[in-house]
C-alpha cells in the first residue's frame, strides 16, 4: 500500500459538516422559477453556480415544454411567487424556499438571517411586494445587483471547493 493511501481522508471538514446537516426529506429541492423574469433568472443562475453538490433542481415555469405544476398549486401560483417541492413531495412557497435554497448552497448565514425576529416578518412582507413588481425592475439594475458581483462570487465559491482528491483552483 502506498503512503498516499495510508493518510486519513480529512476532506473539507467544514463543508462536510454542512452537508451532514441537510435534511434528506427536503433535498434535493426542486425550485420552480420564471426565467423570463430577469431578476428571477439572475438569482437562479447565482444558485445554479453555487450548487456544486447538486442539492437543488431547477424547473423553469416559463419554458414552452413546462408541465410539472406541483400538486396543490396552479400555473398562476408559480408565476406569482417562487415555489419549491421537497424530496418528500411537500410544496413550499415564498421566503421559505429561498431560506432552504441558500442553505443548500452553503449560505447558512443568509438562512439564519431570514429567521431573525426582526428580519423574518420584513422578508415575509417584502418578498410578495417584490415578486409582484419584479418585472418593473430595470434590467440594468438587475445586472448591477446580481449578474456581476454575485456571479463572480459564485464562480469563485465553486472553484474554491476542494475535496480530498482534487482541487479546482
Amino acid at each position: 500500500m502506498s503512503s498516499i493511501h495510508s493518510i486519513p481522508d480529512l476532506g473539507n471538514t467544514r463543508y462536510d459538516s454542512f452537508k451532514a446537516g441537510l435534511d434528506p426529506t427536503v433535498y434535493p429541492l426542486t425550485l420552480f422559477y420564471e426565467s423570463a423574469c430577469p431578476l428571477c433568472n439572475a438569482e437562479m443562475s447565482n444558485l445554479m453556480l453555487r450548487d456544486t453538490e447538486g442539492h437543488l433542481r431547477f424547473s423553469d415555469v416559463s419554458a414552452p415544454d413546462f408541465n410539472d405544476v406541483p400538486a396543490g398549486a396552479t400555473m398562476q401560483d408559480l408565476l406569482d411567487l417562487i415555489h419549491a417541492r421537497t424530496a418528500d413531495g411537500r410544496v413550499l412557497k415564498g421566503v421559505e424556499v429561498f431560506r432552504l435554497a441558500y442553505k443548500a448552497v452553503g449560505l447558512g448565514w443568509v438562512s439564519s438571517a431570514m429567521r431573525m425576529p426582526l428580519l423574518r416578518p420584513l422578508a415575509e412582507w417584502g418578498y410578495p411586494v417584490l415578486a409582484r413588481n419584479r418585472h418593473r425592475i430595470p434590467r440594468g439594475l438587475v445586472r448591477l445587483m446580481f449578474e456581476g458581483a454575485v456571479r463572480r462570487a459564485a464562480e469563485r465559491s465553486a472553484l474554491a471547493r476542494c475535496d480530498a482528491e482534487s482541487c479546482l483552483r
